[in-house]
């Protein structure tokens, strides 16, 4: 399907449709406020764009806040922009809110998806993940609670996000077992510096079931961008803690490759970085954040970036996983 020059991709065997970029609504209630956020989400549609993901838990990391204010935020645009038809919601459940809101029993999963409807104003989820395993809760009680969920219409499909390969088989054989809904996208920690997690028997799975995928952390905090190239650059930066580990030889030479392809293609580092992902055979769309609308045009201009086998070949070379080197910056 394509619309405004985007042509979309099915998200495995969900049914749905997704532009190339999902917006990431981990800076709601963050770094970007209830109005800014209503200019960037208006202006993700009106390019063509479709899927906002978020999650129950965002942000409780700030000071102050309860889990639930991107969610919230969201709900609001929804709610006044009327947008709803026009838009997929993809939320999670499963990560420690505080006190008792946390696993993925089917009794504290049917409580947070009413909470998340409320914050979100609407009736149903497209995209319902676990966003973590949950070693205390059978996965077929998960996988119950998600089969009530789907049959009364409060969610169209399910996903997993974090699950190793060995956790995310299981989870699929008592599907098909137990003729259970199963998990039809994967949402992991993927980009061109964190390869290790998803390569390998995970990404083979994902292909094999045909399950979508849309990694999380597409950019490395920003890293990827190149605005991070010393400790001196991290000074003052909200994400700086979560970027100093990529100040390494490694991070260095993927730096210095994405450099280099920026030129050749007269773009910027971070599209590069997205371009790489897209060109990906098991992966549907990235998902990434932006915090204004110039910073979003970068992003979406990126998915119409084409990269050949030789720039992917470099940018796979400069990224291999060497011995462990001395970290410098």
């Amino acid at each position: 399907m394509r619309a405004n020059g985007i042509i979309k991709r099915k998200l495995g065997n969900t049914g749905l449709e997704v532009a190339p970029l999902l917006f990431g609504g981990n800076v709601f209630g963050w770094t970007v406020r209830e109005a800014e956020a209503a200019r960037l989400l208006d202006h993700f549609v009106a390019s063509g764009f479709n899927m906002v993901d978020t999650a129950d838990v965002y942000s409780t990391w700030v000071p102050g806040n309860h889990g639930g204010e991107s969610e919230a935020i969201i709900g609001k645009w929804l709610n006044g922009s009327g947008k709803r038809s026009r838009v997929l919601i993809s939320t999670k459940v499963g990560v420690d809110m505080g006190g008792a809101r946390k696993g993925l029993s089917k009794k504290y999963i049917l409580e947070a998806v009413e909470a998340s409807l409320r914050r979100l104003q609407t009736d149903y989820i497209d995209l319902y993940q676990s966003h973590t395993p949950d070693k205390d809760t059978p996965q077929e009680e998960t996988l119950e609670a998600y089969a009530e969920l789907i049959q009364s219409g409060k969610v169209r499909s399910i996903g997993a996000s974090n699950f190793p390969a060995e956790t995310l088989r299981e989870a699929l054989e008592i599907s098909r077992q137990g003729r259970l809904p199963r998990y039809e996208s994967l949402q992991p920690h993927y980009n061109l510096y964190e390869r290790a997690q998803f390569e390998g028997p995970l990404e083979a799975l994902c292909r094999e079931r045909a399950i979508g995928v849309i990694p999380y952390y597409s950019l490395a905090s920003g890293f990827l961008t190149g605005k991070y190239r010393s400790r001196k650059d991290l000074q003052g930066r909200r994400r700086g803690p979560g970027v100093e580990k990529y100040l390494n030889p490694r991070g260095f030479r993927i730096l210095d490759a994405l450099d280099a392809q920026a030129k050749e293609h007269n773009c910027r580092p971070g599209q590069i970085a997205l371009a790489w992902l897209l060109a990906k055979p098991a992966i549907t769309a990235p998902i990434a954040s932006a915090t204004d609308i110039d910073q979003l045009d970068e992003l979406l201009e990126a998915t119409r970036l084409r990269l050949g086998e030789e720039d992917l070949e470099k940018l796979d070379r400069a990224s291999v996983y060497p011995q462990e080197e001395p970290r410098t910056a």
